[in-house]
């Protein structure tokens, strides 16, 4: 049995994995919600207090914790993250499970570099600053962890994401796509099942835990590449594309909070922001998914939500 804290398009994925796999899954969320499947047990649970999580863990392998802040500001992920991870990994080591967790690149501190699986996650300040400190604690917990490391997502299910509805939206209108950034710049992107299969494989050998891998991830591609894939999946022509400069964005976050969050992650977007998984597709024995082949199930997902 395995538990599963989160419904967004990752701890969805995985759960969807595990099923398929023949597991009995246990999704918690605050609302109940997750895939609908014999052997997935949907309970509303607030994940953040350790009221239910002993029972719930018990007999758990894994849990994969893959709940998010309530809102992309450094303030909300402060409040949130830390003391729910900490809460987890308590109710995890009671049971004997490792504690597998989807992360980002943004505690990396050299990203103007390719990053690896040994480059120095070292960011300091905002967001970048607080992935930095969960990283370090998971590393000093008694508890046994794995941190699978993706870049920007896409594919079904991912909504709020530069290559989400940002992209598919107005790309499937055959309507002009603005990007933040340069649209030309090489990019990493992650397709979300391939990390949600980094995850599970992780999870499932003792030898990858208490490490940091990075999902499968293919050759980096520029906005206006991946906005090309998705067109061409559709069978439409490519779009009109082009970049909001940097310094449009930083003047509107003057008075826009929402877009100051933005903001602080421009470096990924003016310059280029590669990461590279060889080494972690050896050892976990996968491959990312080719571009086209995801792009194009990126965009039947979207067909069958009406969207």
């Amino acid at each position: 049995m395995f538990v599963v804290t989160g419904a967004g398009p990752v701890g969805w994925t995985v759960a969807e994995q595990l099923a398929a796999a023949g597991h009995r899954v246990r999704v918690l969320t605050r609302s109940g919600s997750g895939p609908i499947h014999p052997r997935v047990e949907r309970i509303a649970v607030d994940v953040s207090s350790p009221a239910r999580l002993g029972e719930l863990f018990r007999d758990a392998r894994a849990v994969f914790h893959c709940i998010h802040g309530s809102q992309y500001t450094a303030n909300a992920w402060a409040a949130e993250l830390p003391g729910a991870e900490q809460t987890v990994l308590a109710a995890a080591a009671e049971a004997g499970a490792v504690v597998v967790f989807p992360e980002s690149l943004y505690s990396y501190s050299e990203p103007a570099r390719t990053m690896r699986e040994d480059s120095p996650r070292e960011a300091r300040g905002g967001k970048r600053g607080i992935r930095t400190a969960l990283l370090r604690a998971r590393a000093a917990s008694a508890t046994d962890t794995v941190s699978v490391v993706a870049s920007d997502f896409f594919g079904p299910r991912v909504l709020g994401a530069h290559a989400g509805e940002r992209m598919l939206k107005p790309v499937l209108a055959g309507r002009r796509l603005l990007v933040v950034g340069s649209a030309d710049q090489p990019h990493s992107f992650t397709y979300v099942p391939d990390l949600a299969a980094a995850m599970i494989r992780a999870a499932q050998d003792p030898s990858l835990w208490n490490r940091v891998w990075h999902a499968p991830t293919g050759p980096a591609a520029s906005q206006r590449a991946m906005a090309a894939a998705f067109a061409a999946a559709a069978g439409m022509r490519g779009p009109r594309v082009a970049g909001v400069p940097g310094w449009a964005l930083r003047a509107l976050g003057a008075v826009s909070p929402g877009t100051r969050e933005l903001a602080e992650t421009l470096y990924q977007f003016e310059y280029p922001f590669v990461m590279d998984s060889q080494a972690s597709e050896a050892a976990l024995g996968l491959q990312p998914t080719p571009l086209a082949q995801a792009a194009a199930a990126t965009v039947a997902w979207w067909g069958n939500q009406g969207r």
